[in-house]
């Protein structure tokens, strides 16, 4: 029986470990797609967008999805990342 449950336990820490490792396809894709939604809200602002409803809800969700990538929550950050930057096509409507 304590067997079975330092195996199980040693499996599901190697999974948490692995779930959030900086160097995971996910975590590059939630890092890439941060910067690339940065550029495009300072391209947005430089052109005036800045003061749009959709402009302060993609700034909104780019700081909460940086937060979730410190978290290692990457599949959270991702999902962030595209809803900002359609909020911010949105704003320069």
């Amino acid at each position: 029986m304590r067997t079975k449950i330092l195996v199980v336990s040693l499996f599901t820490f190697l999974m948490v470990g692995c779930a959030s490792n900086p160097n995971s396809s996910l975590a590059m894709q939630c890092d890439n797609g941060l910067e690339t939604a940065y550029k495009e809200l300072d391209f947005a602002k430089t052109n005036g967008f800045d003061g749009t409803v959709e402009y302060t809800k993609a700034a909104s969700l780019l700081g909460a999805a940086k937060v979730q990538q410190q978290f290692g929550k990457y599949p959270n950050c991702i999902d962030k990342v595209e809803h900002a930057r359609a909020f911010i096509k949105a704003s320069q409507r």
